[in-house]
């Protein structure tokens, strides 16, 4: 499905990092993007300089999605492009022992839960009633597309790291889902894809000192530094644009496996 002038689009998590990358670069294209996020002052500003839209939505709030795709579709129509990048992290062990004072302590549930519902069910749940919006659209071609999805998972799905169960489970779960979401809509000219980026050069990492950038740009075999977002969003538009892309999960990692920690 070819990305041409007016084509709506909704990237979650796109006032900023891989999002942002994703939003401005469907919009070089000629596409009607809306912005979902939480950060109003980052989204505006965006959907100003890309001439999109901005909905501020948390993807856990059943209503604020509906309310979302609402808004966005009042203002450019139908989306026949979603892009999930909305994500958060954190990093506690599953059980572990204070070195001072020997307390014994658990990861809280909630916490655990927390990520389960904004990395996992909240990418499901913009998938669900993004496609069930795609499948009004008369299809665009004589094979019957009618829409495309590309998911953000992580390398953590495959080689998760000391601290990660909650992160690497919800990833895992984005994988998982790919290809029986990808057979649900099959007859409905649907396509879904994940990608699974490595270390990228995004906002949160951008925060740690020299040295610990210095030693993650080691760390990739090949090239020797971080993921740039651009390259994320061009990986994004060819699982878009390539009509026998459908089902896959692509790690985009310079060839880096996790160590431990």
């Amino acid at each position: 499905m070819e990305v041409s002038s007016n084509t709506p689009a909704v990237v979650t998590g796109g006032a900023s990092g891989l999002g942002e990358a994703t939003a401005r670069l469907l919009a070089s294209k000629g596409a009607k993007v809306a912005i979902f996020d939480m950060n109003e002052e980052k989204g505006n500003k965006v959907a100003n300089d890309i001439g999109g839209v901005f909905c501020k939505v948390n993807v856990t709030s059943e209503e604020d999605v509906d309310n979302g795709f609402a808004r966005a579709r009042e203002a450019h129509g139908q989306e026949r492009i979603l892009v999930n990048c909305a994500g958060i992290g954190n990093a506690i062990k599953t059980a572990s022992r204070d070195k001072q004072t020997g307390e014994i302590k658990h990861y809280p549930v909630s916490a655990f839960e927390f990520v389960i519902q904004v990395n996992l069910i909240g990418t499901f749940r913009c998938i669900a009633k993004s496609a069930a919006g795609m499948m009004s659209l008369d299809p665009l071609n004589e094979e019957g597309a009618r829409g495309a999805i590309v998911n953000t998972a992580s390398v953590a799905a495959e080689d998760g790291q000391i601290g990660q169960a909650a992160y690497s489970a919800s990833k895992a779960g984005v994988v998982g889902m790919t290809l029986p979401i990808a057979r649900d809509l099959m007859n409905e000219g649907i396509r879904i894809n994940t990608i699974l980026p490595g270390i990228f050069h995004t906002p949160l990492l951008m925060g740690l000192p020299e040295k610990a950038i210095e030693a993650l740009n080691a760390s990739v075999p090949f090239p020797k530094r971080l993921g740039q977002p651009h390259e994320y969003a061009k990986l994004a538009l060819c699982m878009i644009e390539t009509g026998y892309f459908n089902g896959e999960d692509v790690r985009l990692d310079g060839a880096i496996r996790m160590a431990p920690r």
